[in-house]
């Protein structure tokens, strides 16, 4: 997979998640289908091809529309990693000079490493993420839409803090998955099951497209720097 491939592969991605967000304002009020209509439109564009430069420009001056509309990203984290992805893909689109395209698409799978690195010694660092408390609270006393069901599980202590640990030592350890291609594709098929079962548990669905937009970059930063094949 060449540079070219990888870029129209996290475009793709990303033009689904922007595509899919967008769909659902779609039935709110008037002020919002005037700010998320366009962004419908780029999405479907990115997921095309048609003018994908140009929709990646656009999207970014919505980007930052919305965080003044908002007064911030409206969703949180998958929106600033969404507004990330994009301006990486729009700078690697239009940057002169092949070196400068590729250092933005570089930055933004240096930005995924780190989002899961950062996250893993923060919880680390964490006392209730160590002990279990912390992922306990999630299910005992998330505003997600957690069923009744799952909410018992906050009394499973044994349970959730063996997975609080595989989350924070998956998460710290992220980086080494770069040292060969078949431990980074384990490593993001890993993260991508994490980011489904987020989605299917406690409605973060945002976060799982958005999160994979960015896998293509990362798998090509590993395959520039070792000298070897991207798939």
């Amino acid at each position: 997979m060449s540079f070219d491939v990888a870029m129209r592969w996290s475009e793709v991605l990303l033009g689904w998640a922007i595509l899919q967000q967008s769909a659902e304002h779609m039935v709110g009020p008037g002020r919002e289908r005037i700010l998320f209509a366009p962004r419908l439109l780029c999405g479907v564009g990115l997921v095309l091809g048609v003018y994908p430069g140009v929709m990646l420009v656009v999207l970014c001056g919505l980007g930052v529309w919305m965080l003044m509309h908002f007064q911030g990203p409206y969703n949180g984290g998958s929106d600033r990693m969404a507004l990330l992805i994009t301006i990486c893909l729009a700078l690697a689109h239009w940057l002169p000079g092949a070196a400068a395209r590729e250092l933005a698409f570089a930055y933004l799978a240096g930005q995924l490493m780190l989002s899961y690195a950062v996250s893993g010694w923060v919880k680390l660092a964490n006392r209730e993420w160590r002990s279990g408390r912390a992922l306990a609270d999630v299910f005992a006393f998330s505003t997600y839409p957690v069923s009744t069901d799952l909410r018992r599980l906050a009394g499973a202590g044994r349970m959730l803090w063996g997975a609080s640990w595989a989350v924070m030592i998956f998460e710290a350890l992220f980086p080494l998955a770069m040292v060969s291609r078949m431990t980074l594709v384990a490593a993001l098929g890993i993260a991508a099951v994490f980011h489904l079962a987020n989605a299917c548990l406690f409605g973060l669905n945002r976060f799982f497209w958005t999160w994979l937009a960015a896998f293509p970059a990362i798998l090509w930063l590993q395959a520039r720097v070792t000298g070897g094949e991207v798939w």
